[in-house]
């Protein structure tokens, strides 16, 4: 029996097939690289050019064909539904981790006797002492967990965790992503096993909470960003974009390029 493991995200992925290579295991894993709590869902199914269009507009990146990029992803999602191995989905408790979830039970909502998941918790994360001789749990503070904040030795513990989903459970993940692709939010969080609708002013108001009368790096000032609790894990990318937007709207000064954000300065207006 042939086993194809899903992950959200690059980094999860190659620390995953680190696991698996300590396990022994020659097994295939595909990564879905789409962050799914950020940007209209409208048409990500049927259009890829909706979220091409987001990303090329956070990234600003030349060089990437973004359409080719999602073409592929679907591609990618495609070759699970015809492919008859089990499918194993890896995920924590993060709003993008959950998506990525219910957007394969999705496409497996046909052959849901395939769907596996390995679930991932806080409680996975193993304990550390602080600076201050205290016992706490590694992660964040707000608990969101993502399969990339696991090493592949911790991955590896998780291996044998994997099962299969129920039917019931796949039809009603499979309703979930349906209602997510019609959410009318810029982001979508996940409290308390339920997504919430946001928007980006909750980045920008934490971003201008964050500036002082004094220039600070921006990437700084997106690492605090990041470290917010918004329901969902905000990517530098997505921090260092909307520090570029409230520039542009004249809500924060900047010194620097604003098409190179990272390596500019920032300071309340």
């Amino acid at each position: 029996m042939s086993i194809i493991h899903v992950t959200n995200g690059d980094h999860a992925a190659d620390t995953l097939r680190e696991a698996l290579k300590l396990a022994e295991r020659d097994e295939r894993v595909i990564a879905l690289k789409d962050d799914l709590a950020v940007g209209t869902l409208k048409g990500v199914d049927d259009a890829p050019e909706t979220r091409a269009t987001f990303w090329r507009h956070v990234l600003t990146r030349e060089g990437i064909d973004f359409e080719a990029e999602f073409e592929q992803q679907e591609a990618q999602l495609q070759s699970l539904v015809r492919s008859d191995a089990q499918i194993v989905v890896w995920h924590g408790q993060s709003a993008s981790d959950q998506l990525a979830l219910r957007r394969v039970a999705y496409h497996l909502r046909n052959a849901p006797q395939r769907l596996n998941e390995a679930k991932l918790s806080e409680r996975d994360l193993p304990m550390t002492i602080d600076a201050d001789g205290h016992e706490r749990r590694r992660g964040r503070a707000d608990g969101i967990t993502a399969v990339g904040m696991f090493t592949a030795q911790e991955l590896l513990a998780k291996l044998p965790s994997a099962a299969p989903i129920s039917v019931l459970r796949i039809g009603r993940l499979a309703l979930e992503w349906q209602e997510a692709k019609h959410m009318n939010a810029e982001t979508r969080g996940w409290h308390e096993n339920t997504f919430v609708s946001g928007n980006f002013a909750d980045i920008d108001e934490a971003i201008l909470d964050a500036l002082t009368a004094d220039w600070q790096d921006a990437r700084r000032i997106a690492g605090a960003v990041m470290g917010g609790d918004f329901g969902f894990l905000v990517s530098d990318s997505i921090a260092l974009w909307r520090c570029r937007e409230l520039a542009a709207a004249g809500r924060l000064k900047l010194r620097g390029e604003p098409g190179n954000v990272a390596q500019a300065e920032l300071r309340r207006k």
